[in-house]
This record gives structure tokens, sequence and C-alpha cells, in this order.
């Protein structure tokens, strides 16, 4: 069953990589954005300028390491990964607890994870998607759905595919790759200003060649944090948000009579 854990941890590691500037393996999909109106980022951009003085790399790598610094945060927007579309809406901590729902291949999963242990809770194409991807039998694959039709997947530490969620829902390891190109963070130049949920933000541009561009925001409140980035051109257009940085998040257990322990699928009965 690992197979499954496995596309979820893909699809949040995709929306991951793709906040690195310029992107990763994982290209942003298409989805709604739009710009606030000039008049209301000249009314509320600080003043002066948070970043007077500085280089738009410079801007750039202070994005990067307040970002980084964050104690949670929620990822919401769609990436492409081996070909697949991929919506997810995804909130993490420092200390490793998360719940989020991913979007794949028309299936839907939920995820939460807290104190080591995962849930997972997918609709029927989800899981016949992911099973039919690894070569399962379909006897097989029909009595799993009807085992877990309703119910969550318990995975404890130590079980297969628990590995596969490790990182997952480790917050520092999300992110710990954000900076780590720095050739793909230079060339950046300053755009006009704009505005994201109503926080003022600091636009960051970046050009390729064969008309791809990258524009990333980041806050002027507080800390610079990155709120959002929008790529236009290219093969896969798209954009992705970052937001309630250092909020609570709330994982919320299943119950005991909801769940079906991942070593009693074999088995057929429920945990």
């Amino acid at each position: 069953m690992a197979s499954h854990t496995t596309t979820f941890r893909a699809a949040v590691t995709a929306v991951c990589t793709a906040a690195i500037v310029g992107a990763g393996p994982a290209a942003l999909a298409q989805t709604p954005t739009s710009a606030a109106p000039p008049s209301a980022a000249r009314v509320l951009a600080p003043s002066p300028d948070p970043f007077q003085g500085l280089t738009a790399d410079q801007i750039g790598d202070r994005a990067v390491a307040a970002t980084q610094s964050a104690t949670s945060l929620r990822m919401t927007g769609r990436v492409v990964s081996g070909g697949e579309r991929l919506d997810v809406d995804f909130s993490v901590d420092d200390r490793k607890q998360c719940t989020g729902v991913v979007r794949i291949g028309g299936g839907a999963a939920e995820l939460r994870q807290s104190a080591g242990v995962t849930y997972m809770k997918g609709d029927e194409r989800f899981w016949r998607a992911s099973m039919t991807s690894q070569g399962m039998p379909e006897p097989q694959i029909a009595a799993t759905i009807e085992l877990l039709k309703g119910r969550w997947l318990k995975i404890t530490p130590g079980q297969a595919g628990s590995s596969d969620l490790s990182g997952v829902c480790d917050l520092k390891a999300l992110l710990a790759d954000l900076g780590e190109n720095e050739a793909e963070r230079s060339g950046l130049t300053r755009g006009p200003d704009g505005v994201v949920s109503g926080t003022p933000v600091a636009t960051l541009v970046k050009h390729k060649p064969g008309g791809e561009t990258t524009t990333v925001s980041v806050s002027e409140r507080g800390k610079p944090y990155i709120l959002k980035m929008v790529k236009t051109g290219g093969d896969e257009p798209g954009a992705i948000v970052l937001s309630e940085y250092d909020k609570p998040v709330k994982v919320v257990i299943p119950p005991a009579d909801e769940t079906v322990d991942l070593s009693k699928l074999d088995q057929g009965t429920p945990a």
C-alpha cells in the first residue's frame, strides 16, 4: 500500500519544489490569478520602502530566508508532476503536523498527520488510480476500495509506506531546497509593487529564454515571506499561494471506528 502514500507525497513535494524561484522539476499549472489596481498598492505600501537600497536579488535572498524560518504555513496551488495535474491545499508546521487535500486524476484524498501517525482518506478514483498504477490486480483493488469506503487508512511509524510520508509533514525538510539553487534566483528585476490578499508586496520578476516569466510576490509588511508565485509563458503557466504563516495547524484525529489500520488490509477487517 506504499503506492498511495507515495502519490500524496509526490503531490505535496511538487508544490514545494515549485516555490523555488525559477521553478524546479515540477512545474506550476494554470490557476486563476488577479492583480490589484496600482492605486491600491500605493495606498497600502509601507513608507519608507522596507527594501529600499536592496537589489531584487537581495530581496529574493531575504524572502527565501524568511520563508524557511516560518513555523507553519498553508500552500494552495496546482502543479504538473509526471504529466498529471495535481491540486493541493495543504497546511503544515514545524512540529511535523499537517492536514490537507490533494486532487489527482479526477480523484481526491485527504491527509492528516499528528504524533507520527498518518491518516489518509481517499475517494474511489484516488485509490483506484493509485493501485492501478502499481499493477495491482482488479480483484484486490476492488476488495481494498470496499474496505476503505468512508474510512481513513491509518499508518503508524515503521509500517510499509510510513517512510514515504516521513518528509511530507516536516516543514523544514519541505523548505530545505527553497534557496539551494542560487543561480536560479539571480538575475531578478523588481517590478511594480502589488497587493496579495490585502498585504502589500514587492514584485520580483525573472525572464527566461522562450518567453517564460516567473513573478514572485514578497510581503512588505512584517517578515518578507513569499506570498505568491505566478508563471506565464512557456509550456506550463500557473500560480501558487503561500499563506497563514506562523498560525497553528489544527489536526483533527479521526474516530477509531472510522479508521482501518494498514496492517489489516490484507486481512480484510477494520482496525
